[in-house]
């Protein structure tokens, strides 16, 4: 029986795991050190997650004294600015055989292959096709290109790793391109084709970067030189998910490992390029998991210093596999998510910047997360597919007027962002009409 089998219809807290959220800390003990501002241990974090393991559920007393202190460090280390970027989605394609049980995104890659009978709903991006959808968007004023995809079976590198897939056999999952409708090109060329005017380009997950490198001897330094070459200016932290490879195992055993994901995530710091990262929580994960997952990026920053902003993704989980199999019936409470964001900021004291997201929380929550320790509100995204997919229906577009109303109504200044957080603008919200200036080619006029 597989990990997926064993666990199908079982409750989040029923899980057989290894680790457990049990800690002989004492929830007050935990709490005077973050609020000294000493680091936090792992028995440390479960305290604060848990509000103490001495009793069952979550104490909101004790939520609340976390919080305070995760919005008084907040306040310490950025100040009352809470920063978004002017950005847009270009996700290439929703290909993907690897079968993570927790998303809807992705389509079986044989129902975009030419002799398949039925449609998709899925797509696939030609590189031309991508090229123009930015183009656009930078035209408009945008800033960022964010780009995360399916693992389309196609998809190689570039030229020389099509060659060398083409002419070995081995266990890569690769097939041609004539194979498929729609020809989704090379990395390289996806890369080089959302590279316009100078727009920052976020893309190739660890992830990714593992499948771009599938049937060679590279090293992850040699995928992200090449792609950095083509344009790539920094990474996103996603396909984390719980950073614990027994969760990792039930849901997505066939994605990487927990330490190739930071093998990856380092390589692309050795190259020069920043990073974030992300943590997926919500799903069959305890607060011992979230922990240990907060422990692994604060190392990670610690040796590397690439990463930006920490993002912390509620699962959304009703059009999911794990919802439809039975093995969730719900995704993180109201009280767990406020509680993630606050122990974010008190556990990683090497990584400036969290991240509320108005696509997983809504706009009402998304706006008390940056009062419980959270100082950047995403960004204007245009396109939003991944969480859409899943059964998330907090919208697709955020723009510049709604940022300066919702981030002035709870007393806060709003700042437009770049990627990496060098630049910024503070905006004034009595300004008309009101838009981006940071991008290549934006003049302050509104996204639509």
């Amino acid at each position: 029986m597989d990990a997926f089998e064993a666990s199908a219809n079982v409750p989040r807290e029923d899980f057989e795991f290894d680790h457990r959220p049990e800690t002989d800390q004492s929830f007050e003990n935990a709490l005077a050190k973050a609020r000294a501002g000493e680091r936090l241990d792992v028995d440390d974090a479960i305290a604060l997650l848990t509000t103490g393991t001495d009793s069952d559920g979550i104490d909101l007393e004790r939520k609340e004294q976390v919080l305070e202190a995760a919005d008084h460090r907040r306040a310490e280390v950025v100040g009352e600015e809470v920063t978004f970027v002017a950005n847009i989605n270009n996700n290439v394609t929703t290909a993907c055989d690897v079968g993570c049980l927790f998303c809807n995104f992705k389509d079986a890659a044989q129902r975009f292959e030419e002799d398949h009978e039925g449609e998709t709903e899925g797509f696939t991006k030609t590189p031309a096709e991508s090229r123009e959808i930015v183009r656009d968007a930078v035209e408009r004023g945008i800033y960022e290109v964010c780009s995360v995809s399916g693992l389309h079976p196609a998809l190689a590198l570039d030229d020389e790793h099509r060659e060398i897939l083409e002419s070995t056999d081995g266990d890569h999952s690769y097939k041609p391109p004539s194979a498929y409708e729609d020809d989704p090109g090379t990395y390289v060329e996806q890369i080089e084709a959302m590279n316009v005017d100078g727009v920052h380009v976020h893309s190739m997950t660890p992830e990714e970067a593992y499948h771009a490198r599938r049937g060679t001897e590279w090293g992850y330094e040699e995928v992200f030189e090449r792609l950095e070459a083509a344009g790539l200016d920094s990474v996103p932290g996603t396909a984390a998910e719980i950073l614990v490879d027994e969760v990792r195992d039930v849901i997505c055993p066939g994605k990487i490992g927990a330490d190739e994901w930071v093998e990856a995530m380092t390589a692309a710091a050795k190259v020069g390029l920043d990073t974030t990262a992300t943590i997926m929580y919500g799903h069959v994960e305890n607060e011992a998991h979230r922990a240990l997952h907060l422990d692994r990026i604060r190392d990670l920053q610690d040796e590397t210093g690439a990463i930006t902003e920490f993002v912390p993704l509620s699962f959304i989980h009703p059009d999911t596999p794990l919802a439809e199999r039975g093995m969730v019936d719900a995704g993180a409470t109201v009280h767990e998510d406020e509680l993630m964001i606050a122990v974010s900021r008190l556990y990683l004291d090497n990584i400036d910047h969290i991240q509320s997201s108005w696509v997983k929380y809504g706009d009402a929550q998304g706006l008390k997360m940056l009062n419980c320790g959270a100082d950047d509100f995403m960004g204007t995204i245009l396109s939003e597919e991944i969480t859409k997919r899943a059964g998330g229906d907090y919208g697709e577009f955020r723009s510049f007027r709604e940022y300066a109303d919702m981030i002035t109504a709870i007393g806060r200044v709003p700042v437009e962002r770049s990627t990496d957080y060098e630049k910024r603008r503070r905006i004034d919200p009595d300004e008309e009409p009101l838009g981006p200036t940071l991008g290549p080619k934006s003049d302050g006029t509104p996204l639509l």
